[in-house]
This record gives structure tokens, C-alpha cells and sequence, in this order.
């Protein structure tokens, strides 16, 4: 049997560190936490993160920095938007709305998180882009598990059991 590598639909479980380039800034770890797993080629990760670790075996470390493209996009200005305050008013009477806070908000398609970016009297401007938009990241990954994904998890499209979805 030849070893397995990453490829798709392989369940790789990896340790990482994320860090910003420019600074050596943590923003990410599985440090001290169970390996991340995942199903690759299914559109769970960013996916410059599963490009760069195509065909890496169990063992092997790999270190790479990604541009935005390949991250999280660049900043949409259109993901910017001003909210009337009063729409926060049951929230206000609990806590404080500042600048910096994230916060999620109901949208058709589901929960989306937003950072509060500026506050007036009347609006609260949500910034509905990804924190790490528009930034380069860089990565070290060490693949620690490789498995064949089963029939069920391909067709749902994701990981089942340790580290990854229960139903």
C-alpha cells in the first residue's frame, strides 16, 4: 500500500500556527489543543492553507505565507454598514457597545459576525469583513494524521467522530 498523502478527500489532522508576517503576531494556534482535522477539498479551509499542504505526508512540516487571494479576501468596502443605534437598544441595556467589539447579527443567510468599526448618537457601523481581510498570514503546518475519508463524510462533506462534527 503506497502512504497516503494530502490530497482530495483525505481527513487531515494538522497542527498550526498563524502568524502575521510583518509582526510575528499569533492570530490562530492548535497549540496546546487537540490537532485541527478536516476534510480536504471540500471548501473548509482558506484555500491557499490546503494548496500549500497538497501532497505532504504524516510527519512532514511545512511553512508558507499566504496572500490575501489565497486568505480571507481583500477588504470589500461593501461589507461596511451603518446600523440605526436603536436596533441595539435590548443589547445596550446589558453591556456597552464599543469600538473593536465583534458581535453577530441574524442575516437571511445565517449568524454573520461583525466588528463595530465607529458609534454616533444615531448609527453603529458594522464591519461585516473578515478580521483578517485583506492581510497576508503565515502559516506552520505539521501534518500529524492522514485517513481515506469515509462514504458518509464525503457525501456530507465534512469530518465525523474525534475532532471533527458529531451529528
Amino acid at each position: 500500500m503506497s502512504e497516503l498523502i494530502v490530497g482530495k478527500n483525505v481527513v487531515a489532522s494538522v497542527h498550526y500556527t498563524g502568524t502575521m508576517p510583518e509582526s510575528g503576531e499569533v492570530f490562530d494556534s492548535s497549540e496546546g489543543r487537540d490537532p485541527l482535522t478536516f476534510l480536504v477539498g471540500h471548501g473548509q479551509m482558506i484555500p491557499g492553507f490546503e494548496e500549500e499542504i497538497q501532497g505532504a505526508k504524516i510527519g512532514e512540516k511545512r511553512t508558507f505565507t499566504l496572500t490575501p487571494d489565497k486568505a480571507y479576501g481583500e477588504r470589500q468596502d461593501e461589507a461596511m454598514m451603518k446600523i440605526p443605534r436603536e436596533e441595539f437598544s435590548a443589547l445596550e441595556e446589558e453591556s456597552k457597545l464599543e469600538i473593536g467589539m465583534t458581535l453577530v447579527a441574524q442575516m437571511q443567510h445565517g449568524p454573520a459576525p461583525f466588528t463595530v468599526t465607529e458609534l454616533t448618537d444615531d448609527e453603529v457601523t458594522a464591519d461585516f469583513n473578515h478580521k483578517l481581510a485583506g492581510e497576508s498570514l503565515k502559516f506552520a503546518v505539521e501534518i500529524i494524521e492522514l485517513r481515506d475519508a469515509d462514504a458518509e463524510e464525503l457525501s456530507h462533506g465534512h469530518v465525523h467522530g474525534p475532532n471533527g462534527h458529531h451529528h
